[in-house]
């Protein structure tokens, strides 16, 4: 059966190291366009943190942002499907961590929220230089996010914490996944990614898939990080990226290249383009 889905993770997989697109990935993705197949973005970050040298391709009309936590068609600006946290479950998680040295900031309404303590001092808690620009761009400076979470109506996307000793995210990690009420993953070496139960990659594929009438042998992931184990577990066709985490790789179907090599492009044109 034909592949006709193909949804891709940004970090670490279509963007290379220097959070660039490359050429060759470009062209292969226009070339599965060209036949019809949807090419998804399948991010932690929201829409709006979406490049737009991906959103400017012209066909790429879906994407999956926050984890999983929202399906969204970009053309007509609507939400397909969401899984978000309720905001007392957001409280929750931030007051378990909230008197670490611990960076956190949350997802709401597609915006990214964040201090002044945080968002000015960044380097403290050893955010790359890639990732600070992209905090920089994507984030809106509150006086207290708790007090901000309290007084706003509705849910939340996501929470993102950021560590500067690994020795700490590793006990929060495991302090974390005893809750029944949230799923925790990180995309970055340095990160975790808190979301609502339902909201993981793989899931929101296939419930895509599901919305445009195909079915999960007809989708291929790719992906390099943790929070894109579900996908790579549930799509039809699962590719792990070269510089990928090797308990991915272990469950792949495919190995590619790495993202400063465009993987994706290697695994498109051996995989749908032959």
């Amino acid at each position: 059966m034909s592949i006709q889905l193909i949804a891709l993770d940004l970090d670490g997989t279509l963007l290379d190291s220097r959070k660039r697109l490359p050429h060759r990935n470009r062209k292969a993705i226009e070339a599965c366009i060209a036949r019809g197949i949807q090419v998804v973005p399948c991010t932690g970050r929201t829409a709006e943190g979406v490049p737009s040298m991906i959103k400017e391709i012209s066909g790429i009309r879906y994407a999956i942002t926050v984890n999983g936590g929202m399906i969204e068609d970009m053309e007509k600006k609507l939400i397909l499907d969401r899984r978000l946290m309720e905001k007392e479950t957001a409280l929750s998680v931030l007051e378990q961590i909230k008197d670490r040295h611990i960076m956190y900031d949350i997802y709401a309404d597609g915006q990214g929220i964040s201090e002044d303590r945080f968002y000015n001092h960044l380097d403290e808690y050893k955010v790359t230089k890639e990732i600070q620009i992209l905090v920089k761009k994507t984030r809106r400076v509150v006086p207290d996010i708790i007090e901000y979470v309290k007084n706003k109506p509705g849910m939340v996307d996501k929470v993102n914490l950021f560590f500067s000793d690994l020795d700490e995210r590793e006990e929060i990690r495991t302090l974390l996944k005893q809750r029944t009420d949230v799923i925790v993953s990180s995309s970055l070496y340095n990160n975790l990614e808190i979301n609502a139960i339902g909201a993981e990659k793989g899931e929101a594929l296939l419930r895509l898939a599901s919305i445009l009438g195909l079915s999960r042998e007809e989708t291929m992931a790719c992906g390099d990080g943790d929070n894109d184990f579900s996908m790579i577990r549930l799509a039809g066709t699962g590719v792990a990226m070269e510089n990928g985490e090797e308990s991915l790789k272990a469950i792949a179907d495919y190995i590619t290249g790495s993202n400063d090599e465009a993987g994706v492009a290697q695994a498109i044109e051996k995989l749908v383009l032959f």
